[in-house]
């Protein structure tokens, strides 16, 4: 099996820095040219071959950029696990998280057209979160534990929402009984609407008053639901007015068009025991828009978003945000706020690097980007004019390693 399974990853392995440039919506150029080691860059091929051959992706496309120019492109291994179908640089890829980022950056043109600032309160735009309490955990009087409900100290902001301080959670991320009650209640279930996952999101507790401490949560479908009661607009007709067609994203949304289903790519089978199912299908219909992680889309669409990001809002002249609020953004938020892990802090949409020794890969400080829980990553880093993109459809298990693999094999890269 793993023969066959190396046979096919090499006959997939195409690399397409040269043949691919025409194709590229960016300027290209060599590694070398650029400050990058081709020989690196060549390891991390080897690496992702053999991650194929053991099953843990089925395929891959990796991009580098530096200095406004694409230097490598790779696409290794299968569209999906047992297909004949070779990964192509148009895979589409369910990018979970990655949606983040572009919805926060829709969020803060409003603030831009001075529609909402990110110091206002949720409740402002959307009324049932106002009254939403702090769920404190107690032994109650049978000896068992309940929660208490208290008034938050402040309210929530917008700011909370986009940096992740707002006290809502994802279910899945802990077991006390605030967490159970995010589970019961089926929150982000895709039979909902954004408003209807809003309204049913504003009965839940909170796990902490606003602002006291960093956890990741479901803080960026508020946001979806937030964009939605600003336009007058379904999520995905506001995205695609003021991300994906200003950036030429065609191949980015939340469902998957029956003539493109073909190019979708799918996880690995799973490994050390643990089977690996797609969160959501990607035809299905739904009605739910998630804001934090409902989008699919492809390396080159991704690409056009995160060089207007790299080219500080703008691409192909197409500006997507302002300069400086693309800075504002990419700035820490968290302070000395506990629950981020060390080396980081979060921004307005991203994860923002602010040491390097504490972390566990090498970078710099002020780089930016997020990931997706599939093991999508990105990340821009204005120090070293770098950016990079990849992709692929992986087990939950193995998704932190194969990131931390990528980033770290990236940077070992740069020459200059």
């Amino acid at each position: 099996m793993n023969g066959w399974r190396r046979m096919l990853g090499m006959l997939a392995l195409i690399c397409v820095v040269g043949t691919a440039r025409a194709e590229m919506p960016v300027p290209t150029a060599k590694p070398e040219e650029v400050g990058l080691s081709s020989a690196q860059l060549k390891r991390i091929e080897e690496a992702t071959a053999k991650n194929i051959d053991e099953g843990i992706i089925p395929g891959a496309v990796m991009l580098v950029a530096r200095r406004g120019k694409v230097a490598w492109v790779s696409v290794q291994g299968r569209r999906e696990p047992g297909s004949p179908d070779p990964m192509k640089l148009d895979s589409i890829f369910r990018i979970y998280s990655m949606t983040k980022p572009m919805v926060s950056t829709a969020l803060m043109q409003f603030v831009e057209e001075g529609r909402l600032q990110v110091s206002d309160p949720v409740s402002k735009f959307l009324p049932a979160m106002g009254g939403m309490k702090v769920g404190t955990e107690v032994t109650g009087p049978d000896g068992r534990p309940m929660l208490r409900l208290s008034d938050p100290t402040r309210a929530m902001t917008v700011q909370d929402l986009m940096r992740h301080t707002s006290g809502l959670v994802y279910g899945a991320r802990g077991t006390s009984l605030v967490y159970q009650a995010y589970k019961d209640a089926k929150i982000g279930d895709r039979g909902a609407t954004n408003e209807e996952f809003v309204a049913r999101l504003s009965k839940m507790p909170l796990h902490f008053n606003p602002g006291d401490r960093w956890e990741y949560s479901v803080a960026v479908d508020v946001q979806g639901r937030l964009l939605e009661v600003l336009a007058g607009k379904p999520l995905h007709e506001v995205l695609g007015e003021r991300i994906f067609k200003p950036l030429g994203m065609t191949d980015t949304s939340f469902q998957v068009p029956a003539d493109k289903l073909m190019r979708v790519a799918q996880p690995a089978p799973g490994t050390n025991g643990k089977t690996t199912t797609a969160r959501f299908k990607v035809d299905d219909g739904a009605k739910y828009e998630s804001g934090g992680g409902g989008l699919m889309s492809t390396t080159e669409d991704y690409l056009r978003f995160t060089a207007a990001l790299a080219n500080g809002g703008a691409f192909n002249g197409q500006r997507i945000i302002g300069r400086k609020t693309l800075e504002f953004m990419a700035a820490d938020h968290t302070g000395a706020r506990p629950g981020r892990p060390p080396g980081f802090g979060f921004g307005l949409g991203f994860e923002v690097r602010t040491a390097v020794g504490d972390s566990a890969q090498p970078g710099s400080i002020g780089e930016y980007g997020w990931s997706g829980a599939a093991g999508t990553t990105f990340w821009v880093d204005p120090k070293e004019q770098l950016y990079a993109i990849y992709m692929v459809q992986a087990n939950d298990a193995d998704t932190r390693d194969l990131r931390l693999q990528f980033r770290t094999m990236v940077q070992a890269a740069l020459l200059d």
